[in-house]
């Protein structure tokens, strides 16, 4: 019971929200999370502290980045997620996300020059 109640914790958190929709795509670095949703590198790094201690991201080391993908080996919760990503055209901030994740690799290249 204790890992349904994580899950709708982690789902009613607008930020958590978002990088597990975008996760559901694809695999991010945390500067391309920051870029693509406008949100604070130390906010996205906490929320993806917290989704990886609780079991939903892994992380993977490639050169000076670590990349984040989701780890839902829970069929309920893939289906969650799926309806949500299915009805994306509802939730226009996950729209704008979607979006703006189709040019992510330049958010590695801007954190290269920093």
């Amino acid at each position: 019971m204790d890992r349904l109640t994580n899950y709708f914790k982690v789902l009613s958190d607008e930020t958590r929200l978002r990088i597990m929709v975008l996760l559901h795509h694809n695999e991010y670095c945390v500067c391309q999370l920051t870029g693509i949703t406008g949100i604070s590198q130390p906010n996205v790094s906490k929320h993806l502290a917290k989704l990886r201690d609780m079991g939903f991201v892994k992380d993977e080391r490639k050169d000076q980045y670590t990349f984040y993908s989701l780890n839902i080996e829970d069929k309920l919760f893939e289906d969650i997620l799926q309806k949500i990503v299915d009805r994306i055209e509802d939730y226009p901030t996950l729209r704008l996300d979607i979006e703006k994740s189709k040019a992510a690799n330049k958010y590695i290249e801007l954190s290269s020059i920093h």
